[in-house]
């Protein structure tokens, strides 16, 4: 039981002056880009169903929905917000973990903050780095060398149950006692299938606000006395032998614990839909801009990578022609043939008039893919593009590290451009100026006494 002991203590016990720069920064950027994709997914589908079902549902007015104006109880706000964020699949993530963090940890914080009242900035900062390294380390433990995707879960949601309470728990103020209550009660409620990704279902989407939803009710349930399992995470009905089959490794989630936080190993995405599919994206913008590419003038065109291009290669006639948003946002093919199309992917391309457009479903139809296992890496790996004209010509680029990732990171600075980009597909526009002063507040977030002011301003 030493690893739950140690994650329990290491959240009760960590101090804002205990986390390293790099952290506090990266937890900055992670709340400037989940709010962004928030208000960019905000119009998506699914979530007004969501807001309306929540509506419904009433009772107390403690925290706010991102972008309608409306107060409800913390589990129902982290649950609508949690869904927003993740609803352009924009959102960030810890790239070898595969573990989107943002979505789950910055809407379980805020929700949780604006129900305990004048939460500030640094404390904020805090739950969020700690939940942002347990999130990944919980990813990258599983299955080490492979993911939890191989067996068949979606491991955002998944390890969200956990990592939701965990943050929940810190932010309330939760002894050890609790907290271990908490991560067992959470724990109880966890899952997160990965089939609506092959479904093209927005299952896919709903899936980290369950688990925000879920870990703050589990919170809430422990601060009230009520009990969980001891060990939710090596017992013999632990996560990692229930759902992992025992194939785990506790050193990768407990070595350098409070030394060493693997937010900083997370990347922004500068493209709204899988960071699988973004080095075939850099590679076809590359040549697209090289050499003015026509896209009337393309005979064929071969994507190339691991298991992972391959696999959001097929099936090839879905993956040419997207029935659904979901289906678009998992295909290298579609996505490849409007960047060669459009000279940009943008939350623009993402839409049910996206989807009907003749030109990139006719460029899409060109595109076939090749299995290269020498690319395949553990986490986001390299992809190419080859593109051969109708006179012959060839046109080669591959990419080792896409725009996004650790070894090629989008600064704060960039953040606030995709910031800007998504507000103008929110359910209810924002005013510049406002737009401007949640970007310079999230800057100052250390600095602020009440963080929830931030999310007030965007309800």
């Amino acid at each position: 039981m030493a690893a739950i002991t140690d994650i329990v203590k290491h959240f009760t016990g960590t101090r804002y002056e205990d986390l390293p720069a790099a952290a506090l920064e990266s937890a900055k950027r992670e709340v400037l880009d989940s709010l962004a994709t928030a208000l960019g997914g905000s119009s998506k589908a699914g979530v007004g169903e969501l807001v309306d079902m929540v509506r419904e549902w009433g009772g107390s007015e403690q925290s706010t929905i991102i972008a309608y104006g409306l107060k409800c109880p913390a589990p129902n706000a982290a649950q609508v917000n949690g869904t927003m964020i993740h609803a352009l699949d924009y959102d960030d993530g810890h790239q070898v973990a595969l573990v989107h963090i943002g979505c789950v940890a910055v809407s379980t914080c805020f929700a949780v903050a604006e129900r305990m009242g004048k939460i500030s900035g640094k404390e904020l900062i805090t739950a969020i780095a700690l939940g942002g390294d347990f999130l990944a380390r919980l990813g990258l433990a599983s299955k080490p060398g492979s993911s939890a995707l191989s067996s068949g879960w979606h491991p955002t949601t998944l390890f969200g149950f956990l990592g939701s309470a965990a943050m929940a728990g810190r932010l309330m103020g939760l002894d050890e006692e609790k907290m271990i209550n908490a991560l067992g009660l959470a724990y109880h409620q966890c899952g997160g299938a990965g089939s609506g990704v092959a479904d093209g279902a927005l299952a896919k989407r709903m899936g980290p606000g369950l688990a925000a939803k879920a870990g703050i009710t589990a919170a809430l349930m422990a601060e009230r006395g009520i009990t969980g399992e001891r060990d939710s995470l090596e017992s013999r009905t632990g996560l990692f032998n229930a759902y992992m089959g025992g194939d785990y490794d506790v050193n990768i989630l407990t070595s350098d614990l409070g030394k060493r936080f693997e937010g900083v190993n997370i990347g922004d995405k500068p493209y709204p839909c899988c960071g699988l599919t973004h080095a075939c994206i850099d590679a076809a913008l590359a040549l697209k801009s090289r050499h003015e590419i026509n896209p009337d003038r393309i005979r064929d065109i071969t994507v190339y990578g691991g298991q992972s291009v391959y696999g959001l290669s097929q099936p090839p006639e879905i993956k040419r022609a997207p029935r659904t948003i979901t289906d678009a946002q998992f295909s290298v093919p579609w996505i490849v043939a409007t960047a060669l199309v459009r000279g940009r992917v943008t939350v623009d391309d993402f839409t049910d008039e996206a989807l009907r457009r003749q030109e990139i479903l006719n460029t899409a139809q060109k595109v076939s893919a090749v299995l290269d296992t020498s690319m395949d890496r553990h986490g986001v790996g390299p992809g190419g593009v080859i593109i051969t004209m109708n006179d012959g010509t060839e046109y080669t680029d591959e990419v080792e590290h896409c725009l996004g990732s650790v070894e090629r990171p989008m600064t704060f600075e960039d953040c606030t451009v995709k910031f800007r980009e998504c507000t103008a597909c929110s359910i209810k526009p924002l005013p510049a100026d406002t737009v401007e002063r949640v970007i310079d507040m999230i800057a100052r977030l250390n600095e602020l006494d009440d963080a929830t002011d931030i999310i007030r301003l965007l309800g």
